[in-house]
């Protein structure tokens, strides 16, 4: 098993400036991030000059933890990557709403949906589970596919059809469904209904909107059963992800191996990293580091 690391380098709206000290500094648009990241064990690079101009900032003090944000700064803004809108919201569990590490992934789906599409007039299908804010949904949807996103979050979900809007696309053919991954998989069973793309990007721990419990050392597997279940004849795509579960990418692999067991295709895993630009105006350091942010494993046609 060969593992890949896929990188998203610095873009127009998205930049990592520099790690270390077990935080990241980031700028999302014009305001720069700075915040907890357990992988960045080693030292900063960038000065702490730098790292102090951070407009937003995110700590944690015993069992506290919150935002501290420079006057001026909106309470959401817009940005663009890979040609898709986000609004850019700072949550209480120090997400930003965007998870840039994705991109590699997101334009893979695209490959897969648009070389599908070449020559045919097949409608392709795509699920979406844990969509969250619905970067994969949008970049699938806008390659052409019919997509059913699905979220045990009233308030991801309503997010998610933001950005729809805020990239164009809330015409497109989305379905967006509240419910739990599991239950959701087990009536479209019952229903005989198939996907051609199966995306999921599962927390290690959650709650579906009924309180459904998931935990991913229990559950993981049986999701990836399911979904084999619901897999068209002809399905194109699987794409799995995850961040601060604990495991490797070749674990995520020997699972989605044992879901796709007689069914011919290529299997592929490996990490996600962002890249460091090691930049803030005129200063410049030696290296780009990569900080690990997750695993994925894939499986296609």
């Amino acid at each position: 098993m060969q593992e890949t690391i896929l990188i998203t380098a610095k873009s127009t709206d998205y930049e990592l400036l520099d790690s270390g000290g077990g935080r990241k500094l980031e700028r999302y648009g014009k305001y720069i991030f700075s915040r907890p990241d357990p992988e960045a064990l080693w030292p900063a690079q960038l000065p702490a000059s730098v790292w102090q101009r951070a407009e937003l900032s995110f700590t944690r003090e015993g069992k506290s933890a919150k935002w501290h944000v420079a006057s001026g700064v909106p309470k959401e803004w817009i940005v663009s990557l890979e040609g898709l809108s986000f609004i850019i919201r700072p949550t209480t569990f120090k997400h930003t709403g965007l998870f840039p590490e994705q991109a590699a992934n997101w334009r893979w789906v695209v490959e897969q949906i648009i070389a599908a599409n070449r020559g045919t007039q097949k409608d392709i299908s795509v699920l979406n589970l844990f969509g969250y804010t619905g970067g994969a949904t949008l970049a699938a949807a806008k390659a052409g596919a019919h997509v059913v996103h699905v979220d045990g979050s009233k308030m991801a979900i309503a997010w998610a059809r933001e950005n729809a809007d805020a990239s164009g696309l809330a015409d497109l053919p989305i379905r967006w469904i509240l419910d739990d991954a599991k239950a959701f998989l087990k009536k479209e069973i019952k229903r005989g209904r198939y996907y051609d793309g199966i995306i999921m990007d599962p927390p290690t721990f959650g709650h579906g909107p009924k309180n459904e419990l998931w935990k991913i050392e229990d559950d993981f597997m049986e999701l990836l059963m399911l979904a084999r279940q619901v897999l068209s004849a002809d399905a194109l795509f699987v794409l799995m992800s995850g961040y601060a579960a604990g495991y490797s990418p070749t674990a995520y692999e020997n699972c989605l191996r044992a879901a796709m067991d007689g069914m011919p295709g290529t299997i592929a895993s490996g990490e996600l990293a962002l890249e460091e630009s090691g930049s803030a105006d005129s200063l410049q350091t030696d290296t780009k580091r990569l900080l690990p942010a997750g695993i994925y494993a894939r499986w296609s046609k």
